[in-house]
């Protein structure tokens, strides 16, 4: 075997387990069995026309050869950025670890227990520094969380009848650049009327609904917000607060001056800058509306034995359940990040805080009086960490890019100053020559901090925070490496076992993909930073850009969109603007088939397109006739299709073209939602099967980590009359001619992380993606033919074939009283996470092995399945005391003087004999779902009082 050839790393099956493959699914070679699943009419004719492949050590140099093309400034830009301080014992443990980085979304909460207490631990965090009631799990980014707050207030303002037809939301003239672009965005298409100004002259009339302060502002000042709130509430105006996660350590939390909901960014709790993100905003409000939050909460609750447990709560994928009822699209959140500043915050306690916050903040103040000290104004009344300084911006930018530092310039007679964690004496006294040589003056000299206060007293904290025991008891290394390792042991990830996920694509996240992202010269950019600054990550943006273009036969990419469902919105909005350019703006049907992607009809909703659902046919397939008669009906107004291929379902669906055709031949466009990829790179794309817009899941078929439910990145990529419409930023110049206005916070959104797909497509190649998905392909059908006879699958091709995944049906079974989740329980005990369970048709699994997989994994899968099997048949719907209905099966279970059960101990915890060489242990019973949300608790509380209650 070669040793320098990353595809044979990548790709689990080799070529001696090939044959034996082949022969079970009962074809002679891998491009047979391609051509019994993809249709002919839409298969590639030429391979892929990219780069060589790469070895791993030709590419860990070269991606350090384009790092050394960053210039990594010191940068005291903000804007909702600073550089930070990721504590080496949580970049080991958690960053660099797989153990964290390969976990999935938290759905299976008895094997996830470990993140589910991580971000039980930063909901706290928040709900503590912000003074509000309730916290998600994360969001996006700042800009989106800010979105989702307008949204929100905006959904619930019915509740207070006089307020019901306000329309308008105002915005502070303070609030960032690129949150205002954003809301632009989400405004437009659902009627919302924006108008931004200033806080002091706001007429507080019923036209208004909801207002968005900054705090502090974009350029630094402090405002005592707490008159205007008292004003607003009377009024029934709702108020969101964007506030700064350090600066809540020093300033009065907006919860406890009236604030509805704060939102944020949590970067600078450790998070590396990385040109943009990832990075896990927060978004914190009041109990009220807590079926109206969107993402994700984590709540305790408790398992079968009646012992504390956690899982998600309430609206956990509701966009899945409610459709184009969902209040929001969001999919994904920024799990890793989230666990990364939660233990930021763990690790330092509030103690800590303190100090890092009024070391800040004294930095501030001791760089004003020396400024002034040179005759330099500083604007500022109240500030926290930014000052506004008055002088010549030409002259001063001159002699600070010379000293390879970077200010915020905001005009020719204004400069802004971000200070943070990293800035050190030497630095302040690096800005003071800055100045001084720009005056042509003598510098004077700073031998320390000050000591100076610039926050007014009506305007300090004055309330305690992180007083749980978590945030008091892991500041030491030791203790804290500890912990993060208690926590890991909980969860079942990637490291361990394979993750069968269908249309969430848990392929290996490989270490040479990784390493980079922990290099400082990727880690430290400014995503405002000037373009020049950041030629290495300039190179490596418009490369994937042009890959990604050449893999689905597009035209243009954007990387701006970070998460799968941003990509949705985004590439509706593009359709939306491309309509509107055309003088057919009144276009807003959109098509969506009843078998489609869960988030779609919510995404459509918010383009302010008008969702119309089509019948999906006895196999499984859209309905063409029925598809064809609301196409038509519709055809004045037809905006779009929404189509997921292959299909949810799982197959290539020959009528594809025939489908794409009669949309554009009525008017509208055609978006494909690019879960499943994987099925599709090197064989087929998007341009070809007639699609105008695709996104695509990085995290998924471009092996970005899911890192226990996000980070995620959802470009799309577009065909040519679409391309003036990609979207732009308010700060660095991006997108088309005629670009929207932003989809997430950063020009290029989650950058950092783009550095992985761009080496898992350098690293593989033509041959090697190809093989990739062929290998995909083989592995689904190998196991659709194990499985067969035990097992039915619900959908196949027309010639009897599995796409990359499949669906089986578990409904029979309830005639043995087994239900599809005690399946999904039960793997637990054999050291496998359960496929996608009930999606998209209730009462099933979706299995999707990857390309990753090997053949003896396959086979251990297989057996436990049909092991399972075997139990369901011995089950009775009379008698619930069996091995399904108890699991999964704890080590305090197992290890009780007690055992009350008809079956051994061993067929309870090692029912088949390589469970022995590697066995994993649930760390709770199961779940009880019901009562944690009758009772809901999001943070840490004490469980004592948990339990009384």
């Amino acid at each position: 075997m070669r040793t320098d050839v990353f595809a044979l790393r990548h790709i689990g099956v080799g070529e001696k387990d090939l044959q034996q493959m082949l022969e079970t699914i009962k074809v002679a070679t891998l491009d047979e069995l391609i051509a019994e699943t993809i249709p002919e009419d839409i298969r590639l004719k030429q391979p892929l026309v990219l780069d060589p492949p790469m070895s791993e050590n030709e590419y860990l140099s070269h991606i350090q050869d384009l790092s050394e093309k960053n210039k990594v400034f010191k940068t005291y830009i903000g804007l909702g950025y600073h550089e930070a301080f990721t504590p080496s014992v949580i970049k080991r443990n958690i960053l660099e670890n797989p153990g964290w980085y390969t976990a999935y979304t938290p759905y299976q909460a008895e094997i996830a227990q470990g993140r589910l207490e991580a971000l039980l631990n930063f909901q706290t965090m928040l709900v503590d520094l912000t003074g509000m009631e309730l916290a998600n799990a994360s969001l996006l980014d700042e800009s989106t969380a800010a979105a989702e707050a307008m949204t929100m207030l905006y959904e619930v303002r019915s509740r207070a009848k006089k307020k019901s037809k306000a329309q308008k939301f105002f915005v502070s003239e303070e609030v960032l650049p690129q949150t205002l672009s954003l809301l632009k965005t989400r405004s437009a298409p659902l009627d919302i009327e924006l108008v931004v100004g200033n806080h002091e002259d706001f007429d507080f009339s019923d036209d208004f609904y909801g207002v968005l302060l900054q705090y502090p502002g974009k350029n630094g000042q402090v405002h005592d917000f707490a008159p205007f709130a008292a004003k607003a509430t009377e009024k029934d105006i709702k108020i969101a607060v964007a506030a700064d996660i350090l600066s809540l350590v020093m300033l009065t939390p907006p919860g406890e001056f009236g604030a509805d909901v704060v939102v944020g960014t949590t970067q600078r709790f450790g998070i590396p800058l990385g040109y943009g993100g990832p990075h896990a905003a927060y978004f914190a409000t009041k109990e009220e509306y807590k079926r109206s939050i969107p993402g994700r909460i984590i709540g305790v609750t408790k398992d079968r034995d009646g012992k504390p447990a956690l899982r998600m709560a309430l609206q956990t994928r509701e966009q899945h359940i409610k459709r184009d009822k969902a209040t929001s699209n969001i999919c994904t959140a920024q799990v890793l990040l989230a666990v990364m500043a939660g233990m930021y915050a763990v690790y330092h306690g509030p103690k800590g805080l303190e100090y890092i916050a009024n070391k800040v903040h004294t930095s501030a103040t001791t760089l004003t009086k020396s400024l002034e000290k040179l005759g330099v104004k500083q604007i500022n009344s109240c500030y926290f960490d930014t000052i506004t300084i008055k002088a010549d911006a030409v002259k001063v930018k001159a002699v600070a890019e010379k000293h390879e530092v970077n200010f915020l310039y905001i005009d020719d007679n204004t400069i802004g100053i971000s200070l943070n964690e990293a800035t050190t004496l030497k630095d302040l006294q690096g800005i003071i020559t800055i100045f001084a040589e720009a005056l042509n003056i003598e510098a004077n000299t700073i031998q320390e901090l000050d000591g100076g206060s610039a926050i007014n007293p009506a305007v300090r904290r004055n309330s305690p925070f992180l007083e749980n025991e978590v945030f008091n008891s892991y500041h030491s290394e030791t203790e804290l490496m500890r912990y993060i390792k208690r926590l890991e042991r909980k969860d079942l990830a990637l490291n361990h076992a394979m993750i069968s996920l269908g249309s969430c694509t848990m392929k290996l996240n490989a270490a040479s993909e990784m390493l980079p992202i922990s290099m400082a010269r990727w880690g430290n950019i400014h995503p405002f930073a000037p373009i020049d600054q950041a030629k290495g990550y300039q190179t490596i943006l418009k490369e994937l850009e042009k890959d990604l273009n050449i893999i689905t036969g597009f035209a243009g990419t954007s990387l701006q969109p970070n998460s799968g469902a941003q990509g949705e919105y985004a590439g509706l909005m593009v359709i939306r603007a491309y309509h509107e350019s055309r003088g057919e703006g009144h276009r807003n049907i959109c098509l969506i088939p009843a078998s489609a992607h869960g988030t779609n009809p919510a995404s459509a909703v918010m383009a302010g397109m008008k969702v119309v659902v089509t019948k999906t046919d006895e196999n499984g397939n859209i309905d063409v006739n029925d598809l064809a008669e609301k196409a038509i009906l519709h055809k004045d107004n037809l905006a779009a299709l929404m189509v997921t291929y292959p299909s949810t379902h799982g197959v290539f669906e020959s009528s594809i073209k025939e489908i794409t055709k009669l949309i554009h031949d009525n008017g509208g466009q055609v978006y494909m939602d690019g879960a499943n990829m994987n099925a599709q790179v090197g064989l087929t794309n998007p341009a070809t099967i007639g699609a105008d817009v695709c996104h695509l899941n990085l995290h998924k078929t471009f092996a970005i980590p899911h890192g226990g439910g996000g980070p995620g990145v959802g470009p799309i990529c577009v065909a040519e009359q679409l391309v003036p419409f990609l979207p732009g930023n308010p700060v660095i110049k991006t997108g088309g001619e005629k670009a929207i206005t932003a989809i997430s916070a950063a020009p290029w959104g989650s950058s950092l992380v783009c550095l992985i797909s761009y080496g898992y497509i350098k690293m593989l190649g033509e041959s090697g993606l190809t093989q990739s998905t062929k290998t995909a392909i083989l592995n689904a059908n190998y196991i659709k033919n194990k499985l067969s006879g035990k097992f039915e699958v619900l959908y196949t091709g027309e010639k009897g074939r599995a796409a990359h995944e499949m669906i089986i049906d578990c409904r029979p079974f309830k005639e043995n009283g087994i239900e599809v989740s005690d399946i999904a329980k039960r793997l637990m005990d054999y050291g496998f996470h359960a496929p996608t369970v009930s999606f998209p048709v209730a009462g099933t699994l979706m299995i999707e092995p990857t390309e990753s997989e090997s053949l003896s994994e396959l086979d251990r899968f297989c057996s436990a399945m049909l092991s399972i099997r075997e139990e369901i048949e011995e089950a009775s719907s009379e008698d619930s005391n069996n091995p399904l209905k108890n699991s999964p099966h704890t080590l305090e279970m197992i290890t009780s003087d007690n055992w009350e059960f008809p079956y051994s101990r061993e067929k309870a915890a090692f029912p088949l004999p390589y469970i022995m060489e590697n066995k994993f242990w649930p760390s709770v019973r199961r779940v009880d779902e019901a009562y944690g949300d009758r009772n809901l608790i999001c943070t840490c509380a004490p469980i004592e009082s948990y339990m009384e209650a």
